[in-house]
């Protein structure tokens, strides 16, 4: 799978992450979720995991021809915290070819989403 960056969401150090995929997904890199309730209550299927990100990371899917406002909180987004960062679903990604694409600090980790998933959540008006 190759990788082609649409942009990050730096803040303090922190760096959220999304690229698009030449296998129409998208790989959204973010914070590891630290509340292991919140994440066995989502019943996550074997392979998949969530990453949370900072709501302004998806207008990067500007970059990828898609302008708009992520407008419907459905899935690939499974949850708003109360910060109102959004907590991603996604397959988890884990082969080396592709995370060696990724500056991947130790406190985040990445998910793929078909790309159609996310545009469904898009307004594009």
């Amino acid at each position: 799978m190759r990788l082609t960056f649409l942009g990050k969401a730096t803040t303090g150090g922190q760096s959220p992450t999304l690229y698009a995929t030449d296998q129409e997904s998208y790989v959204v890199q973010g914070w590891i979720m630290s509340d292991g309730d919140l994440v066995s209550g989502l019943g996550l299927p074997a392979g998949e995991s969530v990453v949370e990100v900072p709501p302004r990371l998806m207008g990067y899917l500007a970059n990828d021809g898609l302008p708009g406002e992520v407008t419907t909180i459905a899935p690939p987004v499974v949850y708003v915290n109360e910060k109102g960062n959004y907590l991603v679903r996604g397959r988890e990604v884990r082969e080396a070819e592709v995370l060696s694409q990724m500056d991947i600090p130790d406190h985040e980790s990445c998910v793929e989403v078909p790309r159609e998933d996310l545009r469904k959540l898009v307004d594009r008006a």
